[in-house]
């Protein structure tokens, strides 16, 4: 039995890497000053952030059409049996429910739509754990459920270096804006049952990031073996500092550097920064 897996953008799995494990990726999109660009296909992060920096609108973002999913998966059931198909969390886009509905559509195969619950390259863990599963023949359902195994170890906090995007974007009030910007607050976030909720309001970038890492250390200490990553909002050389100091604290966690693209950046900001990890090798 041949698997497939696909996934969408926000995964931000480099090409090279979804190229040599055979992932099928959907882009979500991001508008910017009226044009429309696919995230990953065309156009890079660092163009997305110098396009930000010098547009007065923030930018817009929108899911893949159902269709796009339908005709990937037609073209797909030519050489697979199954799909399993791992997308950002259902609470903050409606991506998911497009796999749901397309998988309905399509004959011939029979379709695993898997809920991340998250976003980025944490999402990303998830895919390239069932890439690895189908390239030795795993069927779905078997995928499915090791995914949702290792979904109860996965966690990750985000923090954002500006309150101005949630603020423009219409998640937080003009007076909380200011509040905020005065104070110095360093919102952390968190998934809770799909959705972007505050975790902790911390009061610095230093504070904020040296919670995160406490949070990790945590559940560092209750697994024998973590993989983490670290993810960035165009700062890649304050991530792989980060990486350097955390790989001499917790030599049972595997780090990896990643970055929010365009369409999560959109509402994050630039500067942002996230940790995420889930238990490694939990099969």
């Amino acid at each position: 039995m041949k698997t497939a897996i696909v996934t969408d953008s926000t995964a931000y799995i480099p090409k090279k890497l979804r190229d040599e494990l055979s992932i099928h990726m959907i882009p979500l999109s991001v508008i910017i000053g009226g044009e429309t660009y696919q995230e990953e296909v065309d156009l890079t992060t660092d163009d997305f952030y110098e396009s930000v920096r010098a547009e007065k609108d923030l930018p817009t973002t929108s899911q893949p059409p159902v269709g796009q999913f339908a005709a990937l998966f037609e073209e797909l059931s030519a050489d697979y049996d199954e799909i399993v198909s791992i997308h950002l969390s259902s609470g903050i886009s409606g991506t998911f429910s497009g796999a749901v509905q397309a998988g309905e559509m399509v004959d011939g195969v029979r379709v695993f739509p898997f809920d991340s619950e998250i976003s980025c390259m944490v999402q990303g863990m998830f895919v390239l754990e069932a890439a690895e599963m189908a390239k030795y023949g795993c069927s779905g359902q078997t995928i499915i459920d090791y995914l949702t195994k290792l979904k109860k170890t996965t966690k990750a906090y985000f923090m954002v270096d500006s309150l101005q995007h949630l603020q423009r974007g219409g998640r937080l009030s003009n007076a909380q804006a200011i509040i905020g910007s005065l104070l110095q607050v360093k919102p952390l976030l968190h998934f809770v049952d799909t959705k972007i909720e505050p975790f902790e309001k911390i009061r610095t970038r230093k504070k904020a990031m040296t919670r995160m890492v406490e949070l990790l250390s945590e559940d560092a200490a209750k697994y024998d073996q973590l993989q983490a990553v670290i993810i960035h909002a165009n700062r890649e050389d304050e991530a792989h500092e980060w990486k350097h100091e955390l790989e001499q604290q917790l030599p049972n966690v595997t780090f990896r550097i990643s970055h929010f693209g365009p369409v999560i950046g959109t509402h994050l900001g630039e500067g942002s920064m996230g940790l995420g990890w889930m238990e490694k090798d939990a099969k």
